[in-house]
């Protein structure tokens, strides 16, 4: 027997008043009773000493998510210590010595219950902190998706703990264990796919290879802002304003392009070609110029950014070249496109710069 133990179940204390008490008539119960006092008083003393040592350490830490974790042990730590005061109190009555084995296993028991409540308080503090550290843009679907995940980890607690109860009341659990199994079994084969877009879910909002209202590029080439990442599905809004519902399973295996990241500005470019036999050094320079004008004047391009045009084939019809713009996220880009194109066609009219039209010569043998 451990000594504490001992010190408290054992039949001498080695203290003279409570050796009086024990030997006295009643002296079982007045044993019982202070052991249950003093534990009564522990348990004040650490709900005492979380709430004001270890929630002040917590505080002085740069992650907020250990205040949430002892806010969450506070009670459970608090009942384990009554309970198992109540438990020692218990085994100091003579009258229950021949329950012994039975209270030892409620006791057992009830320790298993408050680890199990434990642990679910914490998975809802890590829940809730998770919650608050999302962006405000992606509420909607986390809103739905993280507290549901939290209660299927609490469910599974609860289940592994029900039967850890079962085993310590000498209940045989063989039979049930089994027959969960095989419910367990029937249940994930009869939602196959649910549980596949809920664990791609999962995926989805830990890796973060999308957020919401981010600008996406799918793997068939259509584009939008991410709407919602709910957790059986997520839903794209195009630009023409329609919705697409795309599973999780098939999502977290597409090829996606997402804009956003690693952040919203990106450079675009516009095609063009001058004819041959243009003076490249000014069309460079008017180019350049024009993109320049473009680029400072236009709502949606990126401050700052210095336009540049790379001359890069020979056509056809036209020698043709690459014009580099920035703007501050891939939307703003077609008011940009639009006004570029209008005020480089009115320039090179004015500059005499000619743009080809598709020309083919023929020659005829005669």
């Amino acid at each position: 027997m451990p000594p504490l133990q001992n010190f408290l179940v054992g039949g001498v204390t080695g203290l003279p008043i409570l050796d009086s008490i024990t030997a006295s008539r009643y002296g079982d119960l007045a044993t019982a009773g202070i052991i249950l006092g003093v534990s009564l008083g522990v348990a004040f003393f650490v709900h005492f000493l979380m709430n004001l040592y270890l929630s002040a350490v917590a505080k002085k830490t740069k992650t907020d998510v250990d205040d949430a974790i002892v806010s969450a042990l506070k009670k459970p730590m608090y009942l384990a210590v009554i309970v198992t005061g109540l438990y020692v109190a218990l085994r100091q009555v003579v009258s229950l010595l021949a329950y012994v084995p039975l209270i030892t296993r409620l006791y057992q028991a009830a320790a298993i219950v408050i680890i199990a409540y434990a642990a679910s308080k914490v998975v809802a503090a890590i829940i809730s902190w998770l919650a608050k550290r999302r962006p405000a843009g992606e509420a909607k679907g986390a809103d739905v998706f993280l507290p549901l995940a939290g209660k299927f980890v609490s469910i599974f607690i609860y289940v592994i703990a029900f039967i850890g109860v079962l085993d310590q009341l000498n209940i045989k659990v063989t039979a049930l264990v089994a027959s969960l199994g095989v419910a367990s079994l029937a249940v994930a084969l009869a939602l196959q796919d649910t549980l596949a877009n809920f664990f791609a879910g999962i995926y989805v909002m830990a890796d973060r290879p999308v957020r919401a209202g981010d600008f996406v590029r799918l793997e068939n080439g259509e584009d939008g802002y991410v709407e919602e990442i709910g957790w059986r599905s997520t839903k794209v809004r195009t630009l023409p304003n329609n919705i697409i519902v795309i599973p999780n399973s098939k999502l977290a295996q597409s090829v996606i392009t997402n804009y956003y990241l690693p952040s919203q500005e990106t450079s675009f470019v516009v095609k063009c070609g001058v004819a041959y036999g243009s003076d490249l050094e000014k069309v460079e320079k008017v180019t350049v110029k024009v993109a320049k004008e473009v680029q400072q004047g236009v709502e949606g391009t990126t401050r700052g950014f210095e336009p540049f045009i790379r001359f890069n084939e020979f056509g056809d019809s036209n020698i043709n070249f690459s014009i580099i713009m920035r703007v501050d996220e891939p939307v703003a880009k077609y008011l940009v496109l639009h006004e570029l194109i209008k005020r480089v066609a009115k320039t090179y009219q004015k500059e005499g710069i000619e743009i080809s039209w598709p020309v083919r010569k023929v020659h005829l043998n005669k």
